[in-house]
């Protein structure tokens, strides 16, 4: 009994070895890459920083691959991908999915329905090799697909595995008018659950306009260097900005104007869309956080409005309300999580519209 039943368990594990998918593996940046301001020379980097002057401390969150996607179409019922990034450990209040994974979609119509994830491999020994089967047993009809890569990571290679036989190929950028949106890290994305949650990658899916993403966590203060960065990205058709979420009260009155003008030289009325900085939960029970944070919000609303005065091409949208009253959506009472995200998109939206 005890040689039939190995030889059974044999013959089943044989089977399950023949059955195993073979995979055709394809380098993604061969394939369309979306969500740089402009060409790079690098695939899978924000910002050039060997042509173009940032911020010393912002330097390696330019080759983050916030916000850029991978599109294409493939007929393959089994899309897989292998990624390489660095060794860097997960953030404290972000997913590993988030910090160094992958996120599909696929068009049905006018909606992009979520796929899957690509897990990456987080152990103590190893986190910069991941691969991972995203979907299988899909319908093999022709597919679009949009697949978000790490927000909080650098990217040093992908690929995307599809079935042998299947067909995969490039596809023209699905979105429209190009919307640079730079702000703090909740326009980086902390606390999103997987990278296409940010509020950037919400409101592209959902309206249809080309949201590239250039949130720099922490870091966003109203530099002359991002101003000058940002005025010379001609194909700009606006600007959305989260820079108040970061500077003090008197930062934003020091910087502001100064910000503004050096757009203006290259962009004399593309739409300049501020946003105020939500309340943070995390002024409750703290008098200096709570003074802090009333001071910076009505400064940065007196500094737009004075300009809006003389400017017509500029907006401010109020953040009242925007990640809800319940206390409910933020991680740690400053960055959204998901539900945040999307009760903030749910007000952007119609106002974005306009």
């Amino acid at each position: 009994m005890k040689k039939y039943i190995f030889t059974l368990l044999a013959c089943l594990v044989a089977m399950g070895v023949q059955a195993q998918t073979t995979l055709r593996w394809v380098d993604a940046s061969t394939l369309g890459i979306i969500g740089q301001a402009e060409p790079t020379g690098k695939p899978y980097d924000r910002i050039n920083t060997d042509e173009h002057r940032v911020p010393e401390n912002c330097v390696g969150f330019c080759g983050f691959s916030t916000g850029l996607a991978v599109v294409f179409s493939t007929d393959s019922p089994t899309i897989a991908a292998r990624w390489t990034t660095s060794q860097s450990m997960p953030g404290v209040n972000m997913s590993a999915i988030t910090q160094k994974g992958l996120d599909l979609y696929i068009r049905e119509g006018e909606e992009w329905v979520y796929a899957g994830v690509g897990r990456p491999t987080i152990t103590a020994e190893r986190r910069d090799k991941h691969e991972y089967t995203i979907i299988a047993n899909a319908p093999t009809r022709a597919k679009e697909c949009l697949m978000y890569l790490p927000i909080w990571d650098r990217v040093e290679s992908l690929e995307i595995g599809i079935e042998e036989g299947s067909s995969i190929t490039a596809i023209e950028n699905p979105f429209r008018h190009k919307i640079i949106v730079h702000g703090s890290s909740i326009t980086h994305g902390a606390s999103s659950s997987r990278s296409g949650m940010t509020y950037p990658a919400l409101l592209e899916r959902r309206t249809g306009l080309y949201m590239v993403n250039l949130g720099y966590s922490g870091m966003s203060t109203l530099q002359e260097e991002f101003a000058h960065y940002l005025a010379q990205v001609e194909s700009a058709d606006a600007f959305l900005f989260d820079t108040f979420s970061n500077p003090s009260a008197e930062v934003i009155e020091e910087r502001f104007d100064k910000f503004i003008d050096i757009i203006r030289e290259k962009h004399p009325t593309t739409p300049l869309i501020f946003t105020q900085t939500i309340r943070r939960d995390t002024r409750n029970y703290n008098s200096k956080t709570e003074d802090f944070e009333s001071r910076k919000q009505a400064m940065a609303e007196r500094k737009v409005r004075e300009r809006m005065k003389r400017d017509k091409h500029i907006y401010f949208l109020d953040s009242e309300g925007w990640v809800g009253y319940d206390h409910l959506g933020t991680a740690d009472g400053t960055h959204p999580t998901d539900l945040g995200f999307m009760r903030m998109v749910e007000k952007m939206e119609p106002e974005l519209k306009k």
